[in-house]
């Protein structure tokens, strides 16, 4: 069998799920590939980076002017499309197509005109919306219908940013709408990660197609209890570690709460660690809260994991997400979770001690009561 995998990006959570794919393929003698747009991995024949920084820079600005990603970037798409042409696949595996690198309507017609099965691995909401990438946090419904044909798009200055207006937004969930469904429903298998996104899925366009639910999973052999140095380096000593984990942290990712929870805890009892601020929001949250520990992104997973065991309880109060790998690494750890309950949030926790939470005042409440628990048991 010859397998094909195409995403934005080669690092991430792309070795857990992507190259953990190429590998199984390999080592059952199937013929597999893998073409990303941006990251540093080491290719080879069968991994290839399929687009130059530059490429994807035109991409990005082209989308900032006229509001339709996935529809720029020709000339990347013709190299990849060449490829397959050579490698005539059995199967065409799609993860994130939003990343500023491939044109849809090129692929989309190539693989109307292809014989081969089509998986699609939904990362997030973008495959269904005339723009954003997820949209519970500003509670919209309009990609049920038509995306800003009823009110104007609440979100065109968020990822994929733009500066077009509403007619971009309607324009685009009508090309995708034309494209995603113009395969018969045979040839497709979508897979979503979590419950969640599946139901979404199901209300949307693309509900024609067969869903499965495939939950992401992480790497066993790096996330576990990994003790380590990390209390004594920082000065927390025996404080109860409060811990929050982000790649990009930010106000969708529940960053002001986590510094409103700081405030509310006692330093003297409690140490709030945050892991993947940027500069800049290292020294906001250091002026706001002096006794944070506020850190930037690790160095590696293995020390990842080393903050991970260190910490007491991981505060996740995301206001949007799919299914958070963090809850799951956490856990893996021997850290209980504390996570709101958005998107597939609840689906990520195993541990009888882990909660979902609806706000950061719930948030506080179980906390307290995990540091009181903690407390009498020693």
């Amino acid at each position: 069998m010859k397998y094909v995998q195409i995403n934005a990006y080669s690092g991430g959570w792309a070795d857990s799920i992507i190259f953990k794919k190429h590998r199984e393929l390999i080592a059952r003698d199937d013929e597999s590939w893998v073409f990303w747009a941006r990251g540093n991995l080491e290719q080879d024949e069968h991994m290839q980076c399929i687009a130059s920084y530059p490429e994807v820079c035109v991409d990005v600005l082209q989308t900032r002017l006229d509001g339709k990603p996935g529809f720029h970037s020709k000339g990347i798409t013709r190299r990849l499309l060449a490829k397959l042409d050579e490698i005539d696949p059995d199967v065409v595996h799609l993860h994130l197509l939003l990343g500023y690198y491939i044109n849809i309507e090129m692929l989309f017609n190539w693989l109307a005109s292809h014989r081969c099965k089509v998986v699609w691995t939904l990362h997030d909401c973008w495959a269904f919306t005339g723009h954003c990438i997820y949209f519970t946090y500003v509670k919209c419904t309009q990609w049920k219908t038509r995306c800003a044909a009823c009110t104007s798009c609440p979100q065109k200055r968020t990822y994929p940013e733009t500066l077009a207006g509403d007619g971009a937004v309607r324009w685009s969930f009508d090309q995708k709408k034309r494209l995603f469904t113009m395969l018969p429903p045979e040839r497709v298998q979508l897979i979503t990660p979590s419950q969640w996104l599946a139901d979404l899925v199901m209300q949307s366009f693309l509900g024609k197609y067969d869903v499965k639910v495939v939950h992401n999973t992480i790497n066993a052999d790096v996330f576990k209890p990994t003790p380590s140095d990390f209390r004594e380096r920082y000065d927390i000593g025996e404080r109860f570690m409060v811990l929050g984990v982000a790649s990009k942290w930010s106000k969708r990712k529940g960053l002001p709460d986590f510094v409103h929870l700081a405030k509310e805890l006692d330093s003297n009892r409690f140490a709030v660690v945050l892991v993947g601020l940027n500069d800049k929001q290292i020294e906001q949250v250091q002026s706001e809260v002096s006794t944070a520990v506020a850190l930037g992104k690790t160095g590696t997973v293995q020390e990842l994991a080393e903050v991970y065991t260190a910490a007491d309880v991981f505060f996740n109060p995301t206001n949007e997400d799919n299914y958070p790998t963090v809850n799951l690494e956490a856990e893996a750890c021997g850290t209980r979770v504390v996570s709101y309950d958005t998107g597939g949030c609840r689906e990520t926790l195993r541990r009888t001690d882990s909660h979902v939470v609806g706000n950061v005042c719930e948030a506080l409440e179980i906390i307290l009561a995990l540091h009181e628990r903690t407390d009498m048991a020693s």
